[in-house]
C-alpha cells in the first residue's frame, strides 16, 4: 500500500471500515514516518474540530473549516530527507521524498549546508538532514549490480513536464551505451530541441539513476559532465561501454 493510498483512507478509518484494511493501514503507517507525521496532524485536525461547539443551523462553519484547511495543505510541502550512503563510487547525498529518491549528488567535499541548499533550490521544496531508511540501501546495491532502478522508488514529479520526459528517454539508454543529445530530441518528440536536452542534463536531479552520463554529443564525445569528464567516464566503464 502506498502512501497516498493512505492518505485516501483515512477519513474512512475514523468510520466504519474493514478489520484487514485497518491492519494493512496500521502497518504501513508504523513503518512510514512521513505518514505517521501527516497522521498526528489530521488527528490533531479531527480532535479541534470535534471539541467546537455545534454550530447555529444559519452557520455555514464547517465549509468554512474544509475550505480553510484545503488551501494550508496547498501551501504545505513535505520535506526532502538528505541522507548520506557509502556506495562503490563513494559517498553519495541521497534525497527521499516519503519513499522515492528525488535527489541525488556525489560527495565532492563541499559543506553539507551547500549541498542541501542546492537540493533545496533545484526541488523547490525544504531539505532536512535525516537517516537513510532500510529500503535506500538495497536500493542502491541493486542499482550499483544492475545499472538500472526501479520506476517506482523515483520521485521526479517535482520537475516540468518536459524535463520528465527528457529524463525519462534518458533512462531508456541501456548501460553501457551511450546516445546523443538529438537521440533524446527525437525521442520525446522535439527533434529541435537537442540543446535544451542538454541544459535539462546539466540539472538534473538524479543523476546515476536517469542517467545523464550516457549522453554524449553527435561525435560521440562525452561533452560536459557536473562532476567532470572523468567521472563521465568511470561511470560508463564501470557499466561496461568501450568506445
Amino acid at each position: 500500500m502506498r502512501c497516498r493510498e493512505v492518505e485516501a483512507l483515512w477519513d474512512e478509518l475514523r468510520g466504519e471500515c474493514q478489520a484487514t484494511l485497518k491492519d494493512t493501514v496500521h502497518v504501513h503507517l508504523r513503518a512510514c514516518p512521513s505518514c505517521q507525521d501527516m497522521y498526528e496532524q489530521y488527528e490533531g485536525v479531527a480532535y479541534c474540530l470535534s471539541s467546537l461547539p455545534p454550530p447555529e443551523p444559519s452557520c455555514d462553519l464547517a465549509k468554512k473549516v474544509v475550505t480553510h484547511i484545503a488551501a494550508l495543505r496547498g501551501k504545505i510541502q513535505q520535506p526532502i530527507v538528505l541522507a548520506s550512503i557509502t556506495t562503490p563510487l563513494g559517498t553519495l547525498f541521497v534525497g527521499v521524498k516519503q519513499n522515492r529518491m528525488a535527489y541525488l549528488s556525489l560527495d565532492t567535499g563541499e559543506p553539507l549546508e551547500e549541498v542541501v541548499t542546492r537540493a533545496a533550490r533545484r526541488l523547490h521544496r525544504p531539505v532536512v538532514v535525516g537517516e537513510a531508511p532500510g529500503w535506500l540501501r538495497k536500493a542502491l546495491d541493486r542499482f550499483f549490480t544492475t545499472w538500472q532502478v526501479d520506476d517506482a522508488i523515483v520521485d521526479i514529479s517535482d520537475l516540468t513536464p518536459f524535463e520528465q520526459a527528457v529524463l525519462r528517454a534518458a533512462a531508456r539508454i541501456p548501460p553501457g551505451e551511450v546516445r546523443s543529445y538529438a537521440w533524446v530530441a527525437m525521442q520525446i518528440g522535439k527533434p529541435r530541441a537537442a540543446r535544451a536536452v542538454g541544459r535539462v542534463m546539466a540539472r538534473n536531479p538524479l543523476p546515476l539513476l536517469f542517467p545523464c552520463h550516457r549522453v554524449v554529443d553527435s561525435s560521440g564525445d562525452l561533452h560536459d559532465y557536473f562532476y567532470g569528464r572523468e567521472m563521465k567516464a568511470r561511470l560508463l566503464k564501470m557499466e561496461g561501454y568501450r568506445r
